[in-house]
């Protein structure tokens, strides 16, 4: 009897597992991830999408993919395949929920998957370093090593202009991204290779020998890619999810993060702050770490705001009497207990606490990165004066709390027409956006220049790796205000 009833019991289980799929089944796409809890998403490590920083992972599709998943209520999963090309192999065959890799639409691809709608539009550019002979067409390529990565939409752009010009080459490469390419164009080790604007635009100030050619292809949208499926009930959702980001300027913000600062630099400033790193900064590193520590700061941003006062030049002073390497007022350096503003560090000891109260005196509401930035121009300009134009921002209907919309309105507090109607005047709103744009630049140089160099290890290698997949741990939600 006891075996009986043991197997009737087995039974009844398998009974129940078998109805539960079933019913599992019949539901659609959209309704399956949210029973589950997770939402698959297939991504690629680059500064565009996906990559790890000092503080976690970052990366515009990242963030986009963090906010969808909460939009869900759901956890989003990374899985990072080996090669680009198995991007698009893996979605076209169901393989993952959501592609998020910085993907351009194209007749190609549309035929095999479903794109939403676009969030950013590119040009594909040809890239050659700054001290070769510039090609100024496709016919001047001629002789050079030319290299692109398998599976991108450089190779299908390539063979639309092959038709014109028949005696265009190429290699394909079959293990780099395009990442490494550029870097081995950096370095002299090939000619030319092709690159989306938006890759450019943050690899060219890690790479400053880096230039374009020309542009290669007319604008291309980015969007997400899905499966090609009859089930369009998640294709249905990740679009109104785009209209809502869209409509309430989350997207806005989120583009201005990645890339509002990312063309401050010019060639020549970007070499002689390599030149500086070099020759100036390993004599105060130390004193930027420690000082950092106690604030609980991150060094490079403290040491990119000494190098934005002063070039890390200890002896340094303005004209209106600001002195030292962290350029401290007389006020500001008693408040701070600072006998000696020459004294750097004493200077360093007096920014890194300064610079910590300002963060604290930053409204409660104002999330990270945008906390920060607003700090460091209340550093700049002084606190009562970004208040004003946060005031001015919500006056004009935007977002006070959002860098994006603050630092449109900072450079009005210059002109009388706008700074007689606050409350405290005239300030050079220019001057203390442009402050806080050089040192974002200058922090995620020096974060690059301090962290291990995954591109260019990539690049040279000289056997392909073993086909891997990469499934990074399941990553906690981005906190709801962004």
């Amino acid at each position: 009897m006891r075996i009986i009833a043991r197997l009737l019991i087995c039974f009844s289980w398998i009974a129940l597992l078998s109805t539960c799929d079933a019913n599992f089944s019949m539901l659609n796409k959209l309704e399956q991830i949210k029973q589950k809890g997770i939402i698959k998403i297939l991504t690629r490590i680059d500064p565009t999408t996906y990559y790890e920083g000092p503080d976690g992972y970052k990366g515009l599709e990242y963030d986009l993919a963090l906010l969808f998943a909460e939009h869900l209520g759901v956890e989003a999963h990374f899985v990072i395949p080996e090669t680009f090309d198995g991007i698009l192999t893996r979605i076209s065959r169901g393989k993952g929920d959501i592609a998020a890799a910085g993907l351009t639409i194209t007749k190609e691809r549309q035929q095999v998957m479903r794109f939403s709608l676009p969030y950013d539009e590119i040009t594909e550019q040809l890239i050659y370093r700054t001290d070769k002979r510039r090609p100024k067409d496709i016919p001047s390529l001629s002789g050079g090593v030319f290299e692109i990565v398998k599976g991108t939409s450089h190779e299908q752009t390539l063979l639309d202009n092959q038709q014109t010009f028949p005696e265009l080459e190429w290699d394909i490469n079959s293990y780099l991204d395009t990442n490494a390419l550029l870097y081995l164009v950096n370095e002299g080790l090939i000619d030319y290779t092709l690159a989306d604007s938006n890759q450019l635009q943050l690899l060219q100030r890690i790479y400053p020998k880096l230039e374009i050619a020309f542009d290669i292809s007319e604008p291309r949208r980015l969007a997400w890619a899905l499966e090609n499926s009859r089930d369009s009930s998640l294709y249905d959702e990740v679009n109104s999810f785009f209209s809502l980001i869209k409509q309430n300027k989350t997207l806005e913000q989120l583009l201005e993060r990645h890339y509002g600062h990312a063309n401050v630099l010019s060639y020549q400033g970007n070499c002689t702050f390599r030149r500086h790193i070099r020759q100036r900064l390993p004599k105060y590193q130390t004193h930027f770490m420690n000082a950092a520590d106690q604030y609980h700061l991150d060094w490079r941003l403290l040491a990119a705001i000494g190098y934005q006062e002063s070039r890390w030049l200890k002896d340094t002073t303005s004209p209106t009497g600001v002195k030292g390497l962290m350029m401290l007022t007389n006020i500001t350096a008693s408040e701070m207990g600072i006998s000696n503003r020459t004294d750097p560090y004493q200077s360093i000891e007096g920014g890194a606490h300064y610079f910590s109260l300002t963060i604290d005196k930053i409204p409660t509401p104002i999330p990270e990165p945008d906390r920060t930035w607003f700090a460091l121009a209340a550093y700049n300009v002084g606190k009562a004066h970004v208040e004003d134009a946060r005031i001015l921002t919500a006056q004009q209907g935007s977002n006070p709390d959002k860098w994006v919309d603050v630092k449109k309105r900072l450079p009005l507090l210059s002109q009388p027409k706008w700074h007689k109607k606050t409350r405290h005047g005239y300030a050079r709103g220019n001057e203390a956006t442009r402050y806080v744009e050089n040192i974002r630049s200058y922090f995620d140089l020096l974060v690059w220049l301090t962290e291990e160099n995954i591109i260019e290890k990539n690049a040279m290698q000289i056997e392909p790796p073993e086909p891997e997949l990469k499934t990074p741990p399941i990553m906690p939600m981005l906190p709801q205000a962004l």
